[in-house]
């Protein structure tokens, strides 16, 4: 007999089932659940990015009817002379600013202090750069090119929305 022979047959492992699992997993299976239910009231917290994202807040009726006046106006494209248009701003900007600072006594503004006076009530407008919308109106053949048409037409929107 060879010792190959000799040897005992070899013992195969006892068959491990799936059930019942390790007393670790009793501890995540109730603790799951928990977890589940914590996520759950935290994000129910947080502020939704989607309604930030659907828009600003609905503008009052005075604000509304000064940019419906502004999309109204014709602008003055391919060298149409630009101070008719200019005056039109200042008319609604000073309208506005009537109705909204009656104590202030913007109407009697002109020039650099009228600059100043809508940039104190919104700097984001950055009207102070268009000194073009107090000067345009005295100036004979007043035209501007086309960006800078829509760069007054939006510094102009964008006060009437954020003027506080």
């Amino acid at each position: 007999m060879t010792a190959l022979e000799r040897l005992e047959p070899l013992i195969a492992p006892p068959a491990i089932g799936w059930w019942p699992p390790a007393p670790g997993w009793w501890l995540l299976a109730a603790l799951l659940p928990l977890l589940l239910w914590g996520v759950f009231k935290l994000l129910k917290r947080l502020p939704r990015k989607a309604a930030a994202e659907q828009g600003e807040a609905p503008l009052d009726p005075v604000r509304q009817a000064a940019l419906d006046e502004l999309a109204q106006l014709s602008k003055p494209y391919d060298g149409v002379d630009a101070g008719p248009w200019l005056q039109q701003l200042n008319a609604i900007l000073k309208r506005l600013c009537r109705e909204r600072y009656p104590q202030g006594n913007s109407h009697t503004l002109s020039s650099r202090a009228w600059l100043a006076f809508l940039d104190s009530r919104c700097p984001a407008a950055g009207l102070t750069r268009w000194m073009i919308l107090v000067e345009g109106t005295y100036r004979p053949h007043c035209t501007l090119d086309d960006k800078a048409i829509a760069g007054l037409d939006q510094a102009v929107a964008i006060w009437i929305r954020k003027h506080v």
